[in-house]
């Protein structure tokens, strides 16, 4: 091998590294370091607009032998419908086909979408003054018909159906229109309701009094204890030493989490590439259990 040729070999090399870090590439860092049983955490932070990282880390999980039970640490306003839902299930799947216990621990703020995850925990734990409830589902449609008319701007639209346009930024809804998306938000609601009452039937609520309270408002920490929302008062470490007993670990239990380090690009704007596009192709009309 040349000089000229190890150099080339070297500045690619080189190169591939900082693209990496440029575009936010997710790196590993230990992920199941060292021995004996132990309590994976899974970190649910920020506005929910994607399912598969969190995904991968439950499967990954549900497949180890040393991982004994699973603290989903929710620090979360909820977000889109699918990715809510996605993961959600996949947690109800790990639990089916491994028997491992799921504990989520609420941190300041597990509302909505956060709290539809939180229900496929066996426990939930959280802190007084954690913000939760919220449930609720939520469509946001902006209208700039008065203002494009000021200024002489008409849109003229051909659709295949009466209905296509509907929710469109350049008229009005009719009324017909805006009962068909009540209709779709009221489905998409007791989805949310279902799922609740599946969490927590077993801890003596009822689907009348789930329905009584899922009417989009938030309750505290406290007020959730109150109203059977949650088991436990309590913070992260109280959830990973309950996880840990219901994973028969004696003691108090190692702990394994993924980390993911951040871009270059994150550090300088505080944001991912990522995060930003998925908010971007999630702009539009679309159904969100998100705090608002």
């Amino acid at each position: 091998m040349t000089r000229k040729t190890m150099i080339i070999i070297i500045l690619t090399i080189g190169a591939g590294v900082v693209l990496l870090g440029l575009l936010g590439i997710v790196v590993i860092v230990n992920p199941l370091s060292g021995l004996g049983a132990k309590v994976a955490l899974i970190e649910i932070t920020g506005a929910i607009t994607g399912s598969e990282s969190i995904i991968e880390q439950i499967h990954s999980y549900r497949d180890n032998p040393s991982v004994k039970s699973i603290v989903l640490r929710i620090n979360s306003p909820g977000g889109s419908v699918v990715p809510t839902q996605e993961i959600y299930a996949e947690l109800g799947k790990l639990k089916a086909k491994s028997g491992k216990m799921i504990v989520a621990s609420m941190g300041s703020t597990a509302a909505s979408g956060g709290y539809y995850i939180a229900c496929a925990a066996d426990e939930i734990f959280a802190n007084p003054g954690t913000l939760t409830g919220s449930i609720g589902v939520i469509m946001q449609i902006i209208t700039a018909e008065g203002i494009l008319k000021k200024v002489g701007v008409e849109s003229e639209v051909i659709k295949s159906g009466e209905f296509k346009d509907t929710g469109s930024p350049m008229r009005s809804m009719t009324d017909e229109e805006r009962a068909i998306l009540q209709e779709t938000i009221d489905d998409v609601h007791s989805q949310f309701v279902d799922a609740v009452f599946d969490g927590r039937r077993h801890k003596g609520l009822t689907r009348e009094q789930i329905v009584e309270i899922a009417n989009g408002r938030i309750f505290s920490g406290q007020q959730a204890f109150e109203r059977k929302l949650v088991d436990e008062l309590g913070d992260l470490q109280d959830a990973i030493k309950r996880a840990g007993e219901l994973g028969g670990i004696k003691g108090e239990p190692k702990v394994v989490k993924r980390i993911r380090r951040k871009s270059l690009m994150e550090r300088i704007l505080g944001v991912s590439i990522k995060q930003k596009v998925e908010e971007l192709f999630d702009s539009g009309i679309s159904l969100k259990y998100e705090l608002y």
